[in-house]
């Protein structure tokens, strides 16, 4: 019977890998990696000999068919990304899709992944959090995706580029207020690792300072919102639905405020309403 495993390499420090992940890669006919040279790596140091197949974004239509098409004839399949676990802001959403579709088995191997390593190690609420991946180049399209975001209650997690590290945390300081409490997670598990908790502000002055804060893999946690009086809350929301209702229908502009602030759909709804008269 054909399998696609899914498995998670390390983030950093090889340790982390799994016995069950190495035995997972010594048995599979195939390994599908995001960067055949980055994984050749990896698996030269656990001493691996296995055909790698490239699966990165711009090929990513293309390879899905061809690994469907090997798993189908029985073949097994390790899914890889360059680090942590597939599909978490990288390229694997179709294969894993289509193989569902097509009644192929996916394993899942768990193992080290950012996010989470960042978000419990960081002091900030972990009970309730919400991923958002990278942040648009672009600084107008980027502080368009933190908007939506100022009041939100749960701890908020971004990865983000060293190229562009200073320029968000400016924005978010900009968006969220220079004192929203903040943890910049950088190089996890390599021996740069550094974790640092501040506001926004003295983040923002910190790793503009600082070129070597400006390096490597970087997670950036921001505390969420304590819930709002009622009367900021009224013009939170206000101020959200006159947004949304720019773009959107009344019901889906509703509907997209009450997940944002936490609101009830039918008062947000009738408030729409009366907005758009």
């Amino acid at each position: 019977m054909s399998e696609l495993y899914v498995v998670a390499t390390p983030i950093g420090n090889l340790s982390d890998m799994s016995a069950r992940a190495i035995e997972i890669l010594r048995q599979v006919d195939l390994i599908a990696a995001e960067d055949t040279r980055h994984s050749s790596r990896l698996l030269n140091h656990l001493n691996i000999k296995k055909p790698l197949l490239s699966y990165h974004d711009h090929n990513e239509a293309q390879q899905t068919e061809n690994l469907l098409q090997k798993l189908q004839a029985g073949q097994t399949v390790a899914l890889i990304s360059d680090a942590g676990t597939p599909l978490i802001s990288d390229p694997g959403y179709q294969l894993v899709k289509g193989a569902h579709e097509h009644s192929i088995k996916v394993i899942p191997v768990p193992g080290p992944c950012a996010l989470i390593t960042a978000l419990s190690a960081s002091g900030l609420p972990s009970d309730r959090f919400i991923f958002e991946g990278f942040l648009p180049a672009k600084q107008r399209a980027r502080v368009a995706c933190l908007e939506p975001l100022r009041a939100e209650s749960r701890t908020l997690i971004f990865y983000e580029s060293t190229h562009r590290i200073v320029a968000s945390l400016a924005d978010m300081a900009t968006v969220f207020g220079a004192d929203r409490q903040a943890v910049v997670a950088r190089e996890l598990t390599k021996t740069f690792e550094t974790l640092r908790g501040d506001t926004l502000g003295a983040l923002c002055e910190w790793v503009g300072g600082d070129l070597n804060q400006q390096k490597g893999e970087v997670v950036v946690l921001v505390r969420g919102v304590d819930e709002l009086p009622q009367d900021e809350m009224r013009v939170e929301v206000d101020r959200v639905l006159r947004v949304l209702l720019e773009e959107l229908p009344v019901k889906q502009a509703a509907q997209l405020a009450a997940k944002i602030t936490g609101g009830k759909k039918n008062m947000l709804y009738q408030l729409a309403l009366e907005m758009k008269q």
